[in-house]
């Protein structure tokens, strides 16, 4: 925001500007009493954005289940903690930068990262692992090269600088991202279960710390950029993106895990979104204090910069800390020796109030409690999404060899090595299982025999087609995917992508996800303990008229290993026999199959029964705890000829299928997308079907491992050489045009 601008009048115009409706600025007004100054219009229209008030997602966030006997903090932190054992807790969350990515992929991703690695240490934790969910537009928009090289490169250039290992992540392709990518962090961190830090201030005449880089004017509103529709000029919005520098937050990660051994904490805050106002507005209002702020002390790295801008900029690599007294000059020293800014900018008051002066003027006077109590809270109008018609008859225009062929080298399937290999997977020392090696990255927790298993995970087709139905699946997914590791599921993190909330048909998909991610996290036992939500999502058609993304509520999973070394992957050894877990129907909406091969993207998602999912995969983790499985891979996106070929690919290990089982055509068996299943390779396939009878749970013998190929029940073989090399060429041949 330009100084110019600052001169303008305070009024409802520049109140829309900001993002206010006449209603919200009518009661600013109604607070204040007065005429608000621009530093605290700022303040509101940032703290009552979309993006820090959730004012459409809010009342329905309440219904997700969030408590379980391991879950130590829930919603309402900077990171969910749950407990995985020995003393210890995994801090983790996931969060967006989807705008900020389009107008910068490269700074939009970056940061991105940076911010959710601040949201997990200053919790107290060491982060240990990043992961990353990716949607990008239609690989044959000319913007999409450009967005995905910018994106993997933030990523990548940021992780690997600050020195923690992306160990996974998914990336989907679809033309309803053209305008608007979506990129989705996710953070996991280790801490002492005794050694976790909150935001809550508390004591009146605490000092009042500012640590880190410099404020400068990069990310001004960039709050209530994320909180606004895309249009044509979205790429005059570089202003509003914020700049990283990840080897600052590596000194500043240091920094604060040192202070953080000594006693001087009492409260810790990262700026993130809204910069230094939210992050003392929510201090101060968690701790029911108030907070005097002298922006003249603020370290500042461009000259003349007014108090509007200093308190939404949004700079990177900054903390706010409240500390004792008495331990300012040891908090000073830590700082000082990690050659990070350090100063004193205020004092906590009995007042209730948010005070900021600078330069010698009060320019904002706000009380704390209506700022947070009074925010919007929008019960939107919802609109129920048409039921997809059925099917009807499907004919094989080109049979099971060339639909595998097709499936295993589009966008949505093809190897993500490309990616992979320009993340740093294994800093640390710690990985296990690297990208593409497990359904969920394996990560050892050192100097225990812990292991973490992790993932993210959804949809978007499904979600579109059934909204319930598809939020209930990347529940489930990610719960399954962390089983097929032999690790127990803990706890889910989530990133609710979608458009404007202004549509009641993408309210209608909202509600919708909401309710089936509800089920299925009670059904599985696996609690919601953080998130983000990013609405709003939506750009600009050739008709002027505004698209709205797929509903894309990603889901990041965290699950733990008591022992890590009991943890299985896709890879199988030769002469073992395959085993398919779960029933099979032959489910043909909405798959890959019916995209690939018939050009269409429609029909019912695959059927959900939750009892058969918790059934199936107990059982599943069970064979793996007790040393009866040394493979295992889900059944997901292609269906289970996919599956099988992902894990020849993997190991680089053959093997010969038979028949399908009859009353299913073969595509369908082969393809459908039937949900709750695993393959799996025993020794003793015996003993493993008669435990699953046992158990209640359906199974089929597939083949057997080995050979140089997959040999296909008509005899048909495709050589591994063959499979890799159609599954390797569509990023390189993307990133080539």
């Amino acid at each position: 925001m330009s100084s110019e601008k600052g001169q303008r009048p305070v009024d409802q115009d520049l109140a829309k500007e900001f993002g206010l409706t006449a209603e919200e600025y009518g009661n600013v007004l109604s607070i204040m009493g007065r005429t608000p100054s621009l530093t605290e219009l700022g303040i509101f229209s940032v703290m009552w954005s979309e993006h820090c008030s959730y004012k459409s997602s809010r009342v329905w966030l309440k219904t997700l289940p969030t408590t379980a006997p391991w879950v130590i903090h829930g919603p309402g932190e900077n990171a969910g903690v749950v407990d995985i054992g020995q003393g210890l807790a995994a801090i983790f969350k996931m969060e967006s930068h989807n705008h900020p990515s389009f107008i910068e992929p490269y700074q939009g991703a970056a940061t991105g990262v940076g911010g959710i690695l601040r949201d997990v240490f200053t919790m107290g934790a060491r982060p240990v692992a990043n992961l990353n969910a990716l949607r990008f537009g239609s690989p044959e928009n000319p913007q999409t090269r450009r967005i995905v090289d910018g994106v993997v490169r933030g990523v990548g250039g940021y992780g690997n600088c600050v020195g923690v290992p992306t160990v996974g992540g998914e990336i989907n392709f679809h033309p309803s991202y053209d305008g608007n990518p979506l990129v989705n962090a996710m953070t996991v961190g280790i801490a002492r279960q005794d050694r976790i830090f909150l935001s809550a201030a508390a004591g009146v005449g605490n000092p009042v710390i500012y640590v880190g880089s410099k404020t400068g004017r990069d990310g001004i509103h960039g709050a209530t950029m994320s909180s606004s529709e895309f249009d044509e000029d979205a790429l005059a919005k570089r202003p509003t993106v914020q700049v990283g520098d990840p080897f600052v937050e590596k000194l500043l990660i240091e920094a604060c895990l040192e202070l953080m051994a000594t006693d001087a904490i009492v409260a810790i805050q990262d700026m993130g979104a809204a910069g230094l106002t939210s992050s003392s507005v929510e201090m101060a209002g968690k701790g029911g204090v108030g907070i005097d702020l002298d922006l003249d002390a603020v370290p500042q790295r461009e000259r003349g910069m007014t108090a509007y801008e200093m308190m939404l900029s949004e700079s990177q690599e900054r903390m706010l800390i409240v500390i004792r007294p008495d331990r300012t000059d040891v908090a000073r020293a830590i700082f000082e020796k990690w050659e990070l800014d350090f100063a004193v900018i205020g004092h906590l008051t009995e007042t209730g109030h948010i005070v900021v002066r600078h330069q010698g003027r009060v320019e904002a006077d706000i009380p704390l409690d209506p700022l947070a109590d009074q925010a919007p809270i929008y019960r939107r109008p919802t609109a129920p999404a048409p039921v997809p018609a059925p099917l009807g008859p499907l004919t094989d225009p080109v049979g099971i060899e060339q639909a595998l062929i097709r499936l295993i080298g589009c966008p949505d399937l093809a190897s993500r090595a490309w990616v992979w290999n320009q993340y740093d997977s294994t800093v640390g020392g710690q990985t296990v299982k690297r990208p593409g090696g497990a359904d969920a990255a394996i990560v050892k927790i050192e100097d225990t025999s812990l292991g973490l298993a992790l993932t993210t995970d959804c949809t978007p087709r499904y979600c579109r087609a059934d909204a319930r139905l598809g939020g209930a699946q990347a529940v489930a997914e990610a719960w399954r995917n962390i089983v097929a590791t032999g690790a127990r599921p803990l706890a889910v993190t989530d990133n609710l992508n979608f458009g404007s909330p202004e549509k009641p048909e993408v309210m209608g998909q909202f509600v919708a996800a909401i309710e089936g991610m509800g089920e299925a996290c009670r059904a599985l036992d696996f609690p919601v303990v953080s998130g983000n939500v990013s609405l709003y999502n939506e750009t600009r058609a050739p008709d002027g008229s505004s698209v709205s993304i797929l509903p894309t509520p990603a889901i990041g999973g965290l699950g733990v290993l008591e022992d890590v070394a009991k943890a299985v992957g896709l890879a199988m050894p030769a002469d073992c026999t395959l085993v398919l877990v779960g029933a099979t129907r032959g489910e043909m909406g909405q798959s890959l199959w019916l995209r690939e091969i018939h050009g269409r993207e429609d029909g019912p998602p695959p059927a959900l029964d939750l009892a058969a999912e918790r059934r199936n995969g107990d059982f599943v983790r069970g064979q793996i705890q007790d040393g009866h499985v040394v493979a295992c891979h889900d059944v997901a996106d292609g269906g289970l000829l996919v599956t099988l070929a992902e894990m020849v690919m993997a190991g680089d290990v053959g093997c010969v299928l038979s028949a399908p089982q009859s009353g299913i055509r073969p595509e369908a068996f082969w393809f459908g997308e039937d949900q709750s299943r695993y393959v799996v390779a025993v020794r003793d396939a015996d003993a493993f079907t008669l435990a699953a009878t046992g158990a209640g749970v359906e199974t089929r013998v597939l083949g057997r491992s080995g050979g140089d190929g997959l040999t296909l029940p008509s005899g048909a073989t495709i050589s591994t050489a063959r499979l890799n090399a159609v599954n390797s060429a569509f990023f390189p041949a993307l990133m080539d045009r």
